[in-house]
């Protein structure tokens, strides 16, 4: 409905027929009928945008199917790209009511089908047989890496295992129980995250945390990997979860470590725990350490800092720590060098980013691509020192940061990677939709979902 513009009316007073009061009433008309066509098209905005992400998710998995050469992705990419393209048809012809039924048949198809299918079939990224094998190996060696002699005689690159020990756990039930739907690590990869992402969201205030880590887990940021690897999953949400723990309360009278700033011994604990556990998985989760480290020492001071440093350190060390100090050596060569692509036998992530370009460019690439990373790495430390985040999501933010210019720099990376900064980014994103309610930071959805 438009308003029409009409003639001032002449007559009845001194300014009435005046130049500016003409003036004055165009402008005003003007500005009604702008404010109704922006609301009119926040309506159709609001009413079509999640079909046109659907799309663009069908979109992806469609490029993902056509495109490459690994064949767990491109089934992924064919059973994900009938689903998105259904559920888009749901939200379309459904509107609002549409899309529980969308985000339904985007989890089933997009994720659990796809993860049952290969699970069954025993179909995989060779990252799931890894954490398979080291999980036979932990049981029946008491390491999940291949002794020194079996890695020199080694004439591939899976006979190394780039994860630390805790990731192994996940292999055991298939390493006990032998292969099945249940006993597929990819399925406990789910699990972990969808518990640990749904935990962080409730910590950081988002309304329905649980609905949206549905939506995020259906979408291609965490199917695509899910379904056909996964090993990074479990990793991101525990790193999600121990900055949210990090939430300042608000409440400095509580049992707390000096002047916490609103941050709660138990706080403290509950993070470094969470973050303690990621770290034990892979080393991909230590950045996340020293960005909470300075956030805790900015809000809370050197001896809150002092407890997360311990009880964050004190969780590897405690699950990682015999297989780190009986076989030093073996946790080097597989955890460090080999992904560095520093042992005789490269790793086959051939991704092309500025630091396997570098590495392949030249016989010294490889140093050159580690010197990149050093130095990223002491630039984000460096903003950290002087410039410390205040709160949680500022130092996610810087995280996604540092992690994006690591796995760029990295001599043998994978695309695998992204994960991590797209996985900050939507728990982030979706941590902002409490600030947009009311003043005091609860998001008031009955405002607004209102028409205008």
């Amino acid at each position: 409905m438009t308003l029409p513009l009409t003639r001032p009316p002449r007559g009845g007073g001194q300014d009435t027929g005046s130049q500016g009061a003409r003036w004055r009433y165009w402008l005003r008309q003007a500005a009604t009928l702008a404010r109704r066509r922006a609301a009119a098209l926040c309506a159709a905005v609001e009413h079509e945008w999640p079909a046109a992400v659907l799309v663009a998710c069908a979109l992806f998995a469609c490029t993902v199917a056509a495109i490459s050469r690994d064949a767990p992705q491109r089934l992924w990419g064919e059973i994900a790209a009938c689903s998105y393209g259904l559920a888009a048809l749901a939200a379309l012809a459904g509107r609002r009511r549409g899309l529980p039924l969308a985000v339904a048949i985007s989890l089933t198809g997009a994720a659990l089908i796809p993860l049952a299918w290969m699970a069954s079939t025993r179909v995989g990224q060779p990252e799931v047989s890894g954490v398979i094998h080291s999980a036979r190996l932990f049981l029946h060696r008491g390491t999940p890496y291949e002794a020194a002699g079996a890695l020199a005689a080694a004439h591939g690159p899976y006979a190394y295992n780039p994860y630390l020990p805790a990731l192994a756990f996940f292999g055991l039930p298939h390493a006990l129980f032998g292969a099945g739907l249940l006993t597929d690590p990819r399925v406990w990869f789910g699990v972990v995250f969808v518990a640990a992402f749904g935990a962080a969201l409730t910590f950081s205030g988002v309304p329905r945390p649980w609905l949206w880590a549905i939506v995020v887990t259906a979408s291609p940021v965490i199917a695509y990997p899910l379904s056909t690897g996964g090993d990074d999953l479990p990793v991101l949400a525990l790193i999600c979860l121990g900055l949210a723990l990090l939430r300042p309360l608000g409440r400095p009278d509580e049992a707390a470590l000096g002047d916490t700033g609103g941050l709660t011994t138990q706080q403290i604990i509950l993070a470094s725990l969470a973050l303690g556990l990621a770290a034990a998985m892979k080393a991909t989760a230590w950045p996340a350490l020293a960005v909470a480290l300075a956030l805790v020492a900015a809000r809370s001071g050197r001896r809150a800092a002092a407890w997360l440093v311990l009880v964050t350190l004190c969780v590897p060390l405690a699950v990682d720590g015999p297989v780190l100090f009986a076989q030093p050596s073996s946790v080097v060569s597989n955890t460090i060098l080999f992904p560095l692509g520093l042992t005789k036998i490269h790793s086959p992530a051939a991704t092309p980013l500025p630091g396997h370009l570098m590495a392949e460019a030249w016989s010294w690439g490889h140093y050159a691509a580690i010197g990149l990373i050093l130095l990223a790495g002491l630039a984000i430390a460096v903003w950290l020192i002087v410039s410390p985040p205040r709160d949680e999501r500022a130092a996610g933010w810087r995280l996604v940061l540092g992690v994006t210019l690591m796995f760029a720099f990295a001599p043998a990376s994978r695309f695998g990677y992204i994960v991590y900064p797209l996985g900050l980014a939507a728990w982030l994103l979706l941590s902002s939709l409490p600030s947009l309610g009311t003043r005091d930071g609860r998001l008031n959805l009955a405002r607004a979902s209102a028409p205008g």
